[in-house]
């Protein structure tokens, strides 16, 4: 069985606004984040979220986000040039104690 990645996530048709995205922050990310559980963010792509997010919230969500794995509708995303689907949830899991 092949694991769900966001390659196999097909992007919306989007104009030259960026898509707007629900942002979930879990554990350190939630800290680094000014203790924000979610919000909405826009950005196209992985890459463009992170310097958003950055920018809102400063370089220790960075850092974070380095090591972090994301979740994009619930499938785990490798790929921070992947377009990103209209309405996205967009999760962030920093690593984690035990694994």
């Amino acid at each position: 069985m092949t694991p769900r990645s966001c390659s196999r996530l097909v992007p919306c048709p989007r104009s030259e606004a960026e898509t707007v995205l629900t942002v979930r922050y879990f554990a350190g990310a939630r800290a680094a984040a000014g203790g924000v559980s979610s919000e909405s963010v826009a950005a196209g792509t992985l890459e463009e979220l992170a310097q958003v997010l950055v920018d809102r919230h400063g370089e220790r969500l960075g850092m974070v986000m380095k090591a972090a794995s994301f979740l994009v509708d619930g499938l785990s995303c490798h790929d921070r040039q992947s377009a990103l689907p209209s309405g996205a949830t967009v999760d962030i899991l920093p690593p984690f104690a035990g694994g």
